[in-house]
């Protein structure tokens, strides 16, 4: 069995500021592990650490054994963790299909191939638009390309930070079963996602972070029945009627 992504007592400082402060995450594959909290939480310097954008203060990525901190983001993808930044990047200038060829570099051409067939499998809409510039896509035919891309160097963890964003309810709809799809070919997914609604309806597993620490670690449906937990996370207030929300 494919070991879980753990990591941990991560610290990231962003110029003079803690943005992450010693947390534990554990990511299982084939399974979808959500990341919630307010704007400022310190989801995105998460995912900037993991990835290997910005190297850590402090602790460890723990992968097969191997601490990944302080590895650079090619090296990262090769150990088999792949990340769809947010705001759905896309090599705008190229076209669809060289966007997933360049993802897909490092494979054969036999393995380049068979990727490209699978990724568009989860794709279909993306077919008929592989010599368009990606630049020339909608926001949302954006984002399926930067999770094609993701994919495409047949990761086997998946982290996106905010899938929903700046996306229409629509299409956010019909990237929901491409991820649940994803997590059943036993990739473990690492969702951020502001959409609590949204991202709870996915996860087999929850954390909540608020100013830069791990404030929940646990099961989805205890958030559902206890909505003070997100509210302490995202109004970190003595009372939800201290913020109008009685």
């Amino acid at each position: 069995m494919t070991d879980a992504l753990k990591i941990d007592n991560l610290v990231m400082v962003r110029g003079t500021k803690i943005a992450v402060n010693s947390i534990k995450l554990r990511v299982d594959p084939g399974r979808i592990t959500v990341l919630l909290g307010p704007n400022g939480a310190g989801k995105t310097s998460t995912v900037l650490g993991i990835s290997g954008v910005v190297e850590p203060e402090f602790g460890e990525i723990w992968l097969d054994g191997l601490d990944l901190k302080g590895k650079d983001p090619d090296e990262i993808r090769r150990r088999g963790i792949a990340t769809v930044p947010e705001g759905h990047q896309v090599l705008r200038e190229m076209s669809v299909l060289d966007n997933l060829r360049v993802a897909g570099g490092d494979l054969s051409r036999g393995a380049l191939s068979a990727a490209l067939e699978q990724t568009l499998e989860l794709f279909p809409e993306l077919q008929s638009r592989l010599a368009m510039a990606a630049g020339d896509l909608s926001g949302g035919q954006q984002q399926m390309v930067a999770i094609a891309q993701a994919l495409m160097v047949k990761p086997r963890f998946l982290v996106i930070d905010e899938l929903s964003f700046g996306l229409a309810p629509l299409i956010v709809a019909r990237l929901v079963p491409v991820i649940r799809k994803i997590a059943a070919d036993g990739i473990g997914v690492l969702l951020i996602e502001q959409f609590t609604q949204l991202a709870l309806g996915l996860a087999d597993h929850a954390y909540v972070m608020s100013r830069g620490e791990v404030s929940y670690d646990g099961v989805p449906d205890k958030l559902i029945s206890d909505p003070d937990i997100l509210h302490r996370a995202y109004f970190p207030v003595n009372s939800r009627e201290a913020v109008g929300l009685a």
